[in-house]
């Protein structure tokens, strides 16, 4: 009986340390990737902001560029324009109905 009773004891020690030990291994593989993200997050911050200022550049060369045109096209240019060209007259032909 005695036996029965040591070998249900360390059956149930196993059990319970078997939980207990994947829960440490759980938190501290966590804790390990937590401390990872930790240090890699000011270079992404620093990456995204990097990012945002290029595409700010960008859109405001092209938008300076937009303005620019927009600007010369307003503004016309310096010599001065020939004169229209003389619209042709219209005669009136007359047609074989009139007279009539």
């Amino acid at each position: 009986m005695e036996q029965a009773v040591i070998a249900a004891l360390l059956l149930v020690g196993l059990v319970i340390g078997a939980g207990v030990g994947a829960a440490y291994a759980r938190a501290k593989r966590g804790w390990t990737d937590y401390r990872t993200i930790r240090s890699s997050v000011p270079g992404a911050r620093r990456n995204a902001w990097v990012a945002i200022r290029a595409v700010f550049v960008k859109v405001g060369v092209i938008a300076l560029l937009l303005f620019g045109a927009a600007a010369y096209a307003a503004a016309g240019s310096d010599h001065e324009r020939a004169d229209p060209a003389p619209t042709p007259t219209v005669t009136a032909t007359p047609s074989p109905r009139s007279g009539r």
